[in-house]
C-alpha cells in the first residue's frame, strides 16, 4: 500500500498559502477519483485503488509543525513502510513553479518534514517539492510562506501542480519517478 501525504495547515485561513501548497497538490490528485475525505489520523484520508494498487491519501491537519504526528497514526494503523510514503510540500530553496524529486534527505528547514522524520523514525521516505520560492527583501520566511502568492506566482504554482499529476499516479502503481532535479 502505497501513502501519499500532502503538507499543509488546516482552516481557511491557510488554504490558499504558499505553505498548503502540498495539501492543494494531493487535492488536485483527489478529483482524478470517486473521492470522499473522511476525517481520521489526526487528517483527511481517502483510501483508493489505481490498477489493482492500493493507496491512501492523508492530509494531515494537525498544523504543519506536527505532521508526523497524523503520519504516524496512519503508517502504524495500515503497516506502510517509510519507503511506500511520498511526501508533497512546499519548497523555498526552489523558484516558483518548479519541481524536485528526492528519494530520502533531511528536512532542509521544513518543519513538516522535521516532524515526519522525528516521530516516524527516519527518513527513508520520498519527496516530491514545489518551489514556492524565497521570500523578496526583508520579509520573514514564516510570513512569506503564510501568505497568498502573487498572481503570477499562483499561476507558476498551479501548473507544478497539475504537471505533478502524472507522477503522483506513477508512485502509487510503484513506476519510479523520473524527473529533473529542479525542472518541471
Amino acid at each position: 500500500m502505497k501513502l501519499l501525504v500532502g503538507l499543509g495547515n488546516p482552516g481557511k485561513s491557510y488554504q490558499d498559502t504558499l505553505h498548503n501548497t502540498g495539501s492543494k497538490a494531493l487535492e488536485r490528485l483527489a478529483e482524478r477519483f470517486d473521492s470522499c475525505w473522511v476525517n481520521r489520523f489526526k487528517g483527511f484520508t481517502f483510501q483508493g485503488q489505481l490498477k489493482g494498487r492500493s493507496f491512501i491519501l492523508l492530509r494531515p491537519q494537525t498544523y504543519m509543525n506536527l505532521s508526523g504526528e497524523s503520519v504516524l497514526a496512519c503508517r502504524q494503523f495500515f503497516k506502510i513502510e517509510l519507503e511506500d510514503i511520498l511526501v508533497l510540500t512546499d519548497d523555498i530553496d526552489l523558484s516558483a513553479g518548479k519541481l524536485r524529486y528526492r528519494r530520502n534527505g533531511g528536512h532542509g528547514g521544513h518543519n513538516g518534514i522535521r516532524s515526519i522524520i522525528q516521530l516516524n523514525g527516519g527518513n527513508d521516505f520520498h519527496r516530491l517539492k514545489y518551489g514556492i520560492g524565497r521570500p523578496n527583501g526583508k520579509k520573514d520566511v514564516a510570513d512569506h510562506v503564510l501568505s497568498q502568492p502573487e498572481s503570477g506566482i499562483a499561476v507558476l504554482i498551479e501548473e507544478a501542480i497539475e504537471s505533478s499529476i502524472p507522477y503522483q499516479l506513477d508512485f502509487i502503481q510503484d513506476i519510479p519517478i523520473q524527473i529533473q532535479d529542479g525542472s518541471k
